[in-house]
């Protein structure tokens, strides 16, 4: 009898024994469970912050930034996302001066850049003069009765130009009309635009019988004007030039510097030039 309740003793020990050590073997499987499932969380946390990116740029790359280049560079960098924001170069530059936390910057002119460059807040090894544009005279689709040259901006009654103030395409159209001797005559008919594609939506719908723009801006919409001719070889002094580059204060130095260099490559200039730029010097 003794020896069944020793033997009796010795199994119940073992089963116990076998339960603590299954419960271990359990305890320890569902902590390395655990500690997997918070590692893969953690992962797909990281990967879904991603970073985003403003680039500021010039009122007339908005179509082909907007309608292309952004959606085409987000497609072969997963996890950035571009911002667009657009108006005047000198606005711009304002803005980025007053802390605007852009990390690219694109203008229409080298005159901002270089101002901005000069006040340490572009990072000059990354400039890059990309694009060329032209300036054109332009009429309402249903105007310009009389007009054949770019000078002949005299005869319309009602002007639009960019503000030479703060807009590029202001400054150029001022520096041409007065190398042709006419900037002084058409003042009193002249209302200035905030940007260009401000001018360009008044001579759209006819609130001005003519207008100054770039060459891309009336390709854009020109089932609704036409141009007359381009400023005349000699009116300006320098090309219409697009310079790029990354803003010095940029939290995002990887992804600007790889936005930057997308825009040069062969794909995203013929992007450009499908819309009516050419490559810069």
């Amino acid at each position: 009898m003794r020896k069944a309740v020793i033997f009796a003793g010795v199994v119940m020990l073992g089963m116990m024994a076998g339960c603590s050590g299954q419960k271990a073997e359990t305890t320890a499987a569902v902590s390395e469970t655990s500690q997997t499932a918070e590692e893969t969380e953690a992962s797909v946390q990281e990967e879904g912050e991603g970073t985003e990116i403003l680039v500021a740029a010039a009122a007339s790359l908005k179509n082909a930034y907007e309608e292309e280049l952004i959606p085409m560079f987000e497609e072969q960098n997963p996890g950035v996302t571009v911002v667009g924001t657009y108006d005047s170069s000198g606005k711009l530059q304002t803005q980025i001066e007053g802390g605007l936390e852009a990390d690219v910057f694109m203008s229409a002119a080298v005159k901002q850049m270089n101002s901005l460059d000069e006040e340490g807040l572009i990072d000059s090894q990354t400039i890059v003069n990309l694009l060329e544009n032209k300036i054109v005279l332009i009429v309402p689709e249903s105007g310009g009765e009389g007009m054949e040259a770019f000078e002949d901006i005299e005869k319309a009654e009602a002007i639009a130009l960019g503000d030479p103030a703060s807009v590029p395409a202001g400054q150029y159209a001022q520096e041409a009309l007065t190398s042709l001797g006419i900037w002084d005559k058409i003042q009193d008919k002249v209302s200035f635009g905030s940007n260009v594609t401000e001018v360009l939506n008044q001579v759209a719908a006819a609130s001005a019988d003519a207008g100054i723009v770039y060459a891309t801006d009336a390709a854009s919409m020109s089932d609704q004007v036409k141009v007359i001719a381009e400023a005349p070889e000699g009116s300006l002094k320098e090309a219409v030039i697009y310079p790029v580059a990354v803003v010095k204060t940029t939290a995002h130095q990887e992804e600007a510097e790889a936005f930057v260099e997308f825009l040069q490559t062969e794909e995203a200039m013929a992007v450009f030039q499908s819309y009516g730029f050419s490559a810069g010097n």
